[in-house]
């Protein structure tokens, strides 16, 4: 018959708090280990739905370190709620704000909005996003600069960009195709149907996009100019590897896509439902994109 509470095995009461795999005593609902075998679009998914931006650049390892904080932030948050519950006066102030300007995020009425993520963006991320929301005049401005007006960006409800990144460029030379093509925003969004003309300038869904592919971010070799990228492309190994496309960095990619205002114009599935590669890239200033 089985000894119970046996040396060498613990309590039972450790081992239901803390199942294998998991290093967060507190939280058993979160498996460290479970996460870390999760995909990496998996992880930059449910980050996002925790209302975590900026993860476009991270890597897996961060990302597991991000959505293990993101959880034990809200496991700590909901334990606070609850004990809130049986409190009154200053208590009750005290998790309404708790409630309206969660951890990490300074702008209560906009969730999707994290001041701490994007403090802790890089100058030149700071200055790509702000160019891609139409923002100019960033050469000459300091970080803590940056930030605010990044984030005034977002805030910025009356702002071009109020829908959440993602919106077409617009100009003298914007083409039919961007026209009649559905807009995307954000990876939420589905084609209304096979073969639908799709077009965005949101980072995330063009990399999901093309990572769904297994494309690379490339630029045509010898197009490079004053050490910036040339033609921008994407590589795809269906196609078999083509040598005059040189791979280079998606941070590199993107800051050539903002700086040229490009629109990035493809499509999710062919008409006969099967996964398609089309793309293309067009600028609204001028005709050859």
């Amino acid at each position: 018959m089985p000894t119970k509470n046996g040396a060498g095995r613990g309590s039972g009461s450790t081992a239901t708090t803390n199942p294998p795999g998991n290093q967060t005593p507190n939280t058993p609902d979160i498996n460290e280990s479970d996460i870390a075998r999760l995909k990496v679009d998996q992880l930059r998914d449910r980050l996002r739905r925790r209302g975590v931006t900026g993860t476009a650049d991270m890597r897996k390892d961060d990302l597991v370190k991000a959505l293990v904080k993101a959880m034990k932030d809200g496991a700590k948050k909901s334990t606070s709620a609850r004990s809130g519950n049986s409190s009154r006066g200053s208590s009750s102030a005290k998790k309404s704000t708790s409630s309206a300007n969660p951890p990490g995020n300074q702008t209560p009425n906009t969730p999707d909005v994290d001041e701490s993520e994007i403090a802790r963006l890089k100058v030149d991320e700071l200055r790509s996003r702000l160019r891609a929301r139409g923002v100019a005049g960033t050469a000459d401005m300091q970080k803590a600069d940056l930030v605010k007006a990044l984030v005034k960006s977002l805030t910025d409800k009356s702002g071009p960009s109020s829908s959440g990144g993602g919106g077409v460029r617009k100009g003298p030379q914007t083409s039919k195709s961007i026209k009649y093509a559905q807009e995307v925003t954000s990876v939420d969004d589905e084609p209304e149907r096979p073969g639908r003309s799709l077009v965005t300038t949101d980072h995330e869904v063009i990399r999901r996009w093309a990572e769904a592919r297994k494309g690379v971010p490339t630029t045509v070799d010898g197009t490079e100019h004053d050490g910036h990228a040339g033609v921008l492309r994407f590589d795809f190994p269906s196609n078999g590897r083509e040598q005059r496309l040189r791979e280079i960095s998606w941070e590199e990619w993107f800051r050539a896509f903002d700086e040229r205002r490009l629109n990035f114009i493809y499509q999710e599935e062919r008409s006969d439902g099967k996964q398609s590669n089309f793309f293309r890239l067009e600028s609204p200033d001028r005709e050859d994109g």
